[in-house]
């Protein structure tokens, strides 16, 4: 497989950096790292983005997730294996991923859920994120990344860094 195009936040450096920030910014430690690698899993997998459901699962198995909590993220609502919390992150992220569904996009009912759970601050991380994995997305999939090519670069090996910091947090 090769992508069409190298991915776009790379063609313009001011972007990546940008983005790296912004990233950066939105995790805060105000929603738990697990509740956010979960809703960018399940974000990907209903965008069909490869690198980044690769990208999450790695993080998720590497922080110490089940196999049974990853292999289930994409039929949770059917599954034993998360806490009320972590089921209103990902009701949130369905519907904030999938604006086009439905004439209500994200209905009161998912939000007071969340509500019921996280905070303002808290929220604002969850919906924060879920743009942002949203916009990963959209960059990897029209452009064709390529799953696991990621895991090669020096901005990957950097983010690993990061990732095993945070779990040892």
């Amino acid at each position: 497989m090769q992508p069409r195009l190298t991915n776009p936040a790379m063609l313009l450096p001011d972007t990546m950096q940008a983005l790296m920030t912004l990233g950066a910014a939105a995790k805060n430690n105000i929603v738990p790292t697990p509740t956010l690698e979960l809703l960018y899993l399940r974000a990907s997998q209903i965008n069909g983005c490869s690198v980044c459901v690769d990208m999450h699962t790695r993080a998720l198995k590497g922080s110490g997730e089940t196999d049974e909590r990853i292999a289930a993220v994409a039929a949770w609502r059917d599954a034993p294996y998360f806490t009320d919390a972590e089921r209103a992150a990902l009701a949130l992220t369905e519907s904030a991923t999938r604006l086009s569904d439905r004439s209500d996009p994200v209905p009161d009912t998912v939000w007071n859920e969340a509500a019921l759970h996280f905070d303002e601050p808290a929220l604002a991380t969850l919906v924060l994120n879920i743009a942002l994995i949203n916009l990963w997305n959209r960059l990897n999939v029209p452009t064709r990344q390529v799953a696991g090519e990621w895991i090669k670069s020096a901005a990957a090996k950097k983010w690993q860094q990061e990732q095993a910091l945070a779990a040892a947090r």
